[in-house]
């Protein structure tokens, strides 16, 4: 007899179509047949060693997080609840042009201290792998749930280059393309970037195009963080467009937001301009979670060329006054690049986490309402965590509009990503929320999408987008990589007063044919494992 039998489920298959009600039948980590309820009629049901009885409960393709920050947390704890028990079996890593692969001794400390906001230094991880081949093989030592990788530019270029802001030199260029080819034939997906991050900022269209070359001939897309979120945030969409159709190369827009003030109402001019890219034949999909705050470090604010050089150099211009009250300027007149072109308002940055324990009491504060405690100026506040905190203080942007992200939700390039940053007192929820409050919030409460339109944006769309045959669907000799939701009662349970609530609804979830979730718990399996680049 086979594995396990789903018996009586609602099949919402990841393609679209309606659903039906089958019996689906699994074994050594397959779907081996589906039996539609009007074939059974009159024959013999198929057995298994194992049956769940799946009554009122949608059976649908794992979900894809086209843009996750686990890259240390599934080394750390590969319990990984945060994402199991949302449905979640892949996730794409080494978003936003930093991760710690490919990396020397020294490019790996520096990178350890850049993003410390986003995954902790890691003091607790054996960081025994320095190429992108070496840290897929640590994921295959067994994870709660699937990962594939993006080679992160701005990491290559600090191998390379350093944390200088110059253009690459040829021989530089030859080294970087040399990296990015052997990072993808040790499995990468892609190639990504964070250009209002350091050193990836520092890179010109003409260094990026060469990359994005290199990317394309190898199957694999490029997935920026573009130069604006804010101000010139319609420009730095079209300048990515532009950018991949010139070097050949399909495109993924990285939480495809419209935010600040000066973008109220403007996603449909985005839309609009997608639309045209593909009906002229691009390739372009996007990611966006369903909040309308944003997530970041409070590091990433400063202008670009306060960050030159790495933290170091960072941390020394924030404590030579003259050089800091530059940086004020940038920030609150300017209108700062690392701020996206706006000038910052003190009262949207609140405090959501901070690397050292002593900095407690600025968790849930705005840096305004800290800075009102204390009788002082707002960036006083702000470069005093920066410095105390050595950079690794995060905080949650409240700069969205919430029509700007049911339009984008919609669009037929689509897909579902959490940028979820787990480390923190008081993360994002999205980083625990994202995919139930598709489904709860926005297609039940709100009917913004239909179920079937939403489990194929969260599935088989991210799915061709990465270039996985057997995955993204409910369908015959797939993997078994598979959710069972209550459709009446899915949600999120994180909120940003309590953001590390699991959900509700979801009571199993399958990695490769085995329950990583089950009755609404956490299984000890951990049968997660990296997802390498398919050859073309």
């Amino acid at each position: 007899m086979e594995d396990l039998v789903i018996r009586d489920a609602d099949v919402v298959d990841g393609s679209g179509a309606d659903a039906y009600r089958a019996d689906v039948v699994i074994d050594a980590g397959r779907i081996v047949s589906i039996v539609k309820e009007a074939a059974a009629a009159g024959c013999q049901r198929p057995r298994a060693t194992r049956e769940i009885d799946a009554e009122g409960l949608v059976l649908s393709p794992g979900f894809i997080d086209m843009h996750a920050h686990s890259d240390l947390a599934l080394l750390r704890d590969p319990d990984h609840s945060a994402k199991a028990a949302q449905g979640v079996t892949l996730e794409v890593l080494g978003q936003d042009g930093l991760s710690y692969a490919p990396v020397d001794d020294r490019t790996l400390e520096e990178v350890r201290r850049a993003i410390t906001g986003w995954n902790g230094y890691g003091d607790d991880i054996d960081f025994d792998w320095r190429s992108v081949g070496g840290y897929l093989d640590r994921l295959d030592r067994g994870i709660a749930v699937n990962a594939a990788y993006l080679i992160p530019q701005g990491t290559v270029r600090a191998l390379v280059v350093g944390w200088e802001d110059r253009a690459a030199t040829p021989a530089e260029l030859d080294r970087m393309r040399q990296l990015v080819a052997e990072g993808l034939e040790q499995g990468a997906v892609g190639l990504s970037s964070g250009l209002t991050y350091t050193p990836g900022m520092y890179a010109r269209d003409a260094e990026l195009t060469e990359l994005c070359r290199v990317v394309g001939s190898y199957g694999g897309y490029y997935c920026p963080h573009h130069r604006s979120y804010g101000a010139g945030a319609l420009e730095a969409y079209a300048e990515m467009v532009a950018l991949t159709r010139e070097a050949g190369c399909p495109l993924h827009l990285a939480h495809a937001t419209m935010n600040f003030g000066v973008n109220k109402g403007r996603a449909p001019e985005l839309l609009a301009l997608l639309d045209r890219a593909l009906e002229a034949g691009a390739d372009i999909t996007l990611d966006t979670y369903p909040y309308t705050p944003g997530c970041t470090t409070l590091a990433a604010l400063l202008p670009s060329w306060a960050s030159e050089g790495g933290p170091e150099e960072i941390l020394a211009r924030l404590t030579d006054p003259a050089t800091a009250g530059r940086i004020r300027h940038d920030l609150e007149v300017t209108g700062s690049d690392g701020c996206h072109g706006v000038p910052v308002e003190w009262e949207t940055i609140e405090i959501s986490g901070v690397a050292d324990p002593a900095l407690g009491d600025f968790v849930g504060r705005t840096v305004q309402e800290a800075a009102d405690l204390r009788g002082e100026a707002p960036w006083d506040t702000a470069r005093r965590l920066l410095v105390r905190d050595r950079l690794g203080t995060t905080i949650l942007q409240h700069v969205g509009h919430e029509e700007n992200v049911r339009a984008i939700m919609r669009h037929r390039a689509h897909t579902g990503g959490s940028d979820g940053i787990l480390r923190g007192s008081k993360p994002h929820p999205r980083a625990y929320g994202t995919f139930p409050r598709y489904l709860g919030h926005y297609v039940r409460e709100l009917g913004v999408l239909t179920l079937e339109e939403c489990v194929a944006h969260l599935t088989s769309r991210p799915a061709a987008r990465l270039r996985l045959p057997d995955r993204g669907l409910v369908r015959e000799g797939y993997r078994a990589d598979l959710v069972l939701f209550d459709p009446r009662t899915v949600a999120p349970g994180a909120t940003f007063a309590e953001p590390r609530r699991l959900p509700t609804g979801i009571p199993y979830v399958l990695v490769d044919g085995r329950f990583v979730i089950e009755d609404g718990r956490r299984t000890d399996a951990l049968p997660g494992r990296s997802v390498r680049r398919t050859p073309l």
